[in-house]
């Protein structure tokens, strides 16, 4: 039984790959989530996010590759992986002739609580995915969030170090989307949470880390800053006040300055370019300092989540 040492990730996943037969539904995925962290797993559909998520739970083994889930190896002790995992998939699988407290009850007894603390549990996660008082509600009559919020419960009853959260806002209407994030967000810190989703302005409330697979294969991963200048540099939007200078002549002292690689109008204003990790702001500032110009912008923009998704998946698609 092989265990992770002090300050390793709590999930450790290496060169995972998963064929079946000829097609290969993931191929040397790799990443690590630290304690306490919200990782954004997204990807268009079919790029094999939950290919990935069922192997980390050991519902599927893999082809390749090695994964590690709080300390335990998931092919070598997968009974261990599953008692410190809490897994909603898309779809939570509800008896729906079942109360909701009949359902989380049976729960609580397939995850081996003690029979003492299975009422205590049960009431505590209804308490604290907002089910207060909902025991006796047929899980067949409840609307799609609130079925969001009974997988949640099951996903949450044995109190699991790592939480890995498969759409779970899928379908959901606005109100009810707003209710599961702000869920999410509160059990960040206490578990380590892989979250799947095509809501990309949900990824970057939530998420400190992001990996983005696609046909398969990491794309891009690391910080949300990372990954979104992964598609394209950083630019700035620049405005300068030099009275009786030409535009033109603003735009080449901007751009002989060597922290700038590109120059070009925008409006009246000008977009600037530089190489990848220098920000040519301090220098353009100085420059026009010393020439007794304003400054009244000096704006750096980076691409959204949703832009450097569309420009990744779609250049690795041409």
């Amino acid at each position: 039984m092989e265990r992770l040492g002090p300050g390793d990730g709590m999930i450790e996943v290496e060169h995972l790959t998963k064929r079946y037969g000829a097609f290969t539904a993931i191929e040397d995925v790799s990443f690590s989530v630290p304690k306490g962290h919200v990782l954004g797993f997204i990807g268009p559909n079919g790029a094999g996010k939950t290919t990935t998520m069922r192997v980390l739970t050991g519902f599927l083994p893999a082809t390749e590759g090695r994964a590690v889930v709080a300390g335990f190896d998931v092919f070598e002790d997968p009974v261990e992986v599953k008692r410190r995992v809490g897994y909603l998939p898309e779809t939570p699988p509800l008896y729906r002739e079942l109360t909701v407290g009949e359902y989380l009850r049976f729960c609580a007894e397939l995850r081996e609580l003690p029979r003492a603390d299975r009422l205590r549990r049960v009431g505590e996660v209804m308490e604290r995915v907002g089910l207060r008082g909902w025991e006796r509600r047929v899980l067949g009559t409840l609307s799609k969030g609130y079925r969001q919020r009974v997988g949640l419960a099951q996903a949450l009853l044995h109190n699991p170090p790592v939480l890995i959260l498969d759409e779970p806002t899928s379908g959901l209407d606005p109100a009810q989307n707003v209710g599961v994030r702000e869920l999410i967000a509160g059990l960040a810190g206490d578990h380590t949470i892989i979250l799947s989703t095509h809501i990309l302005p949900e990824v970057e409330a939530l998420c400190a880390q992001v990996v983005l697979i696609n046909k398969g294969k990491i794309a891009a991963s690391g910080t949300m800053e990372a990954v979104r200048a992964q598609a394209a540099p950083a630019s700035y939007r620049v405005s300068l006040l030099a009275a009786g200078v030409e535009p033109a002549a603003v735009a080449r002292a901007v751009g002989a300055l060597a922290e700038v690689k590109v120059v070009q109008p925008d409006g009246d204003a000008l977009r600037v370019e530089s190489e990848p990790g220098v920000d040519p702001r301090p220098a353009i500032a100085s420059m026009a300092v010393g020439r007794g110009w304003g400054v009244s912008a000096l704006e750096r923009t980076i691409p959204t989540l949703e832009e450097a998704f569309l420009s990744i998946v779609g250049r690795e698609g041409a």
